[in-house]
Parts: structure tokens; C-alpha cells; sequence
């Protein structure tokens, strides 16, 4: 140390005191650190999931697929408590390698499927019912690009700008104006687009936008680290605005972002539609 500067040393190693609260749970190595059976219920599919943006992204495809008349769509969402180590467990590490939720596993087949990180899995159920992805292949391919354009960008608004200005054991000026910058840069990219089309891929609702909705519908709805929609001036987007504002209108969505979250009005699992009912408000 030199004058409060941190001094990388020639090689890295791991401190594993550091960290602030998530100090028990970051490491720098994969794999299972106890055994633990996954539960599985009666339906095609079985979620294994948090009520994160990344989580919300697929309990709101799977409701929409729903609404939408996919009777097949229907799932069981077991909640994974990631401050308790759940994602460490060996049945979970068995289907996500990379211990991150969501991880579904598709047992309509005569083989289980498994599926991770939350894009492939999006993906991976449009197809297979059909549903919001388009057909023809410049509007697939603008769909796809808005959705790997939401997945690589996630880790900066997340990451980045979430951790250092809500988690970080202490506030610091330069990566909090670095990630705020990066953050805003992207909302201007999804308020631009959404001035030239009413979704994201164009005039068509799709996974794109659901996948997009998961993070940026908590600056919306001024959830998301705590004061950061009023620090970043979320409401001067009106285009982001306005189509935030639909999607938030919608059924699907307001029924997929309660699942696999603890306390009132959320619903930690779902294995039927009655799960979401008893919590939906009147």
C-alpha cells in the first residue's frame, strides 16, 4: 500500500475475507461444495431460480407462454437461495456447471435436457413452442441481437454499476461514475431504438424485450439498488419509459417477476397457477 493505492501483487491470490457481504459465497474456483439432491416436481419443466433480473426473465416467458395458450409451458419453479450457498449443491452444480441461477432442466422428452444461463434457456423454450421469436430471419436475427445485446450487457449495470454503488463495503468515486456512464450509455441505446420501433425487434413483442424488462424494469418501477433510478434518471428515457410502462401492463409479466422471491406478495415457488393467484393483488 502506498498512500491508500492499492498495489496489485505479481501474482493474484484469494482473500477469502474479502469481499464484503458476499465474501462467503465468491471464489475463485467451480464445482460442488456439498451434496444436495434437487427436488423435481410433476410438470415438462423444472426451474431452479431466484427472483433476480436474470431469474424474472424466464418465470415471465414461461407465464406468457402460458397466457399465450402453451399448455405445455407448464412448470415447477423451485426457489435457489444463493446467500445460503443453494447454488453450490451438487444437483444444482449438475445442471449449471457455472453455478449461476436460472438452470432449467426440460424433462418433456425421453430424456431430461438440461439448459443454463438465462439467454440459452429463453431461447431454448421460444423454440420449442414456437413463440416470440420471429420467423423470418431479419426479424430472428434483430431479436437475437437484442437479446445477446441484454446478456452482455447485464454484467455492467449488475456487476458493475449495482455493485459498486449498493453492495461495495465502501463507496468509490471512480467505478461508481465508470459503471454509471456504461449504464446509462445502454438505456440511451434501448430509448433510441424503442423511438424507431414499439419493441425492441421491431412492431412483435418478444423475448428480447423480456429479457431486457427483467433489468431495466426495476429502474422503472424505482426497486433497483435502492435510489439508483432517481441517481441515473431512469424517467428521462421516455421512450424506455413508454414501453416499460406497457410491459409492465401485461399479465405475464406481472405474474412472472413475483416467482422465486420470499416475503408477502411474492411467491417463493410455483408447481401451479394457483401459486401466483393467491398473491396477485385484487
Amino acid at each position: 500500500m502506498s498512500n491508500g493505492e492499492y498495489v496489485p501483487p505479481k501474482v493474484w491470490s484469494w482473500d477469502s475475507e474479502n469481499g464484503g457481504q458476499f465474501a462467503k459465497l465468491n471464489r475463485p474456483v467451480a464445482g460442488a461444495t456439498h451434496e444436495k439432491a434437487l427436488p423435481r416436481g410433476d410438470h415438462p419443466l423444472q426451474l431452479y431460480s431466484l427472483g433476480t433480473p436474470n431469474g424474472q426473465k424466464v418465470t415471465i416467458l414461461l407465464e406468457e407462454l402460458l397466457a399465450a395458450g402453451h399448455a405445455g409451458a407448464e412448470y415447477d419453479a423451485w426457489l435457489i437461495r444463493i446467500m445460503d450457498g443453494d447454488q453450490f449443491g451438487s444437483g444444482f452444480v449438475s445442471i449449471n456447471p457455472n453455478s449461476k441461477i436460472p438452470a432449467l432442466l426440460d424433462c418433456s422428452g425421453p430424456e431430461p435436457i438440461r439448459v443454463f444461463e438465462s439467454g440459452a434457456i429463453m431461447l431454448h423454450l421460444a423454440e420449442k413452442f414456437g413463440a416470440f421469436v420471429p420467423r423470418d430471419a431479419q426479424g430472428r436475427a434483430e431479436c437475437l441481437s437484442w437479446l445477446f445485446w441484454q446478456m452482455g450487457s447485464a454484467p455492467m449495470i449488475g456487476a458493475g454499476f449495482g455493485h459498486f454503488y449498493a453492495y461495495a463495503p465502501e463507496k468509490m468515486e471512480y467505478p461508481i461514475n465508470r459503471y454509471a456512464m456504461e449504464t446509462k450509455r445502454l438505456f440511451d441505446v434501448a430509448d433510441r431504438r424503442l423511438g424507431e420501433s414499439r419493441y425492441l425487434a421491431g412492431e412483435d413483442y418478444s423475448i428480447a424485450d423480456m429479457a431486457v424488462y427483467g433489468w431495466f424494469g426495476g429502474f422503472y418501477r424505482d426497486e433497483a439498488y435502492g435510489d439508483a433510478a432517481t441517481f441515473l434518471d431512469f424517467a428521462s428515457y421516455k421512450n424506455l419509459n413508454r414501453w416499460a410502462g406497457e410491459l409492465e401492463s401485461r399479465p405475464g409479466v406481472q405474474r412472472g417477476r413475483r416467482v422465486n422471491r420470499d416475503g408477502e406478495g411474492w411467491a417463493p415457488e410455483r408447481h401451479s397457477a394457483a401459486d401466483i393467484d393467491a398473491i396477485m393483488p385484487a
